[in-house]
């Protein structure tokens, strides 16, 4: 399976809500691993930090999150349908995301400190999460995935707001007006 990247409309879609916990959702949840795993193979300075199952094309509201973010040896991955933000609070803070599904670019995007989300485990058990900092923005990243929105969404239009890898693995600023404004595989829906 292939991860799904711009300008593939199943990105821009609200997935659809998981309605009874089967072999199909168990199954989904496999491959959401295992291609998250596969890509952070042929990345050498990236880490698959989480994913939602639209990015493999799914039309369901799953995200895997990573058990350890900081290590790249813990392959584990927590499964959570129907994820919901109840809640975000505290300062908003500027960081840097990069995507699967939006290959070569980074962005310094908005985001709150913390935020409250409702789901339910893979054994339909419901939890909450409290969360804040790289967890709060993982969350909030994969569950707008399940809105139709990517992390540029929240970047469009600030010019030093997008950056890209070199091949040493640092991020370094990209010209917006050459690589972004008309971009249409970041912004197909923009008119000339």
């Amino acid at each position: 399976m292939k991860i799904v990247t711009t300008p593939d409309p199943r990105l821009r879609t609200k997935c659809k809500k998981v309605n009874h916990i089967d072999d199909e959702i168990r199954q989904i949840v496999d491959d959401m691993i295992k291609n998250s795993l596969e890509w952070e193979k042929k990345h050498e300075f990236e880490v698959s930090a989480a994913l939602a199952a639209p990015q493999l094309g799914y039309d369901r509201r799953i995200i895997i999150v990573r058990d350890d973010m900081d290590n790249k040896e813990n392959a584990n991955f927590v499964p959570l349908l129907n994820p919901e933000v109840i809640k975000t609070e505290g300062k908003t803070l500027y960081d840097f995301e990069g995507c699967l599904s939006v290959p070569n670019y980074y962005g310094k995007v908005p985001r709150p400190a913390k935020a409250r989300i409702k789901a339910q485990t893979i054994d339909g058990q419901e939890v909450r999460i409290k969360a804040d900092g790289f967890l709060a923005r993982t969350l909030l990243h994969e569950i707008d995935h399940l809105n139709g929105i990517l992390f540029i969404d929240h970047i469009k239009g600030v010019k030093n707001a997008f950056f890209r890898l070199n091949d040493k693995g640092d991020l370094v600023p990209v010209d917006y007006d050459k690589e972004i404004a008309n971009n249409k595989d970041l912004y197909p829906d923009d008119e000339d």
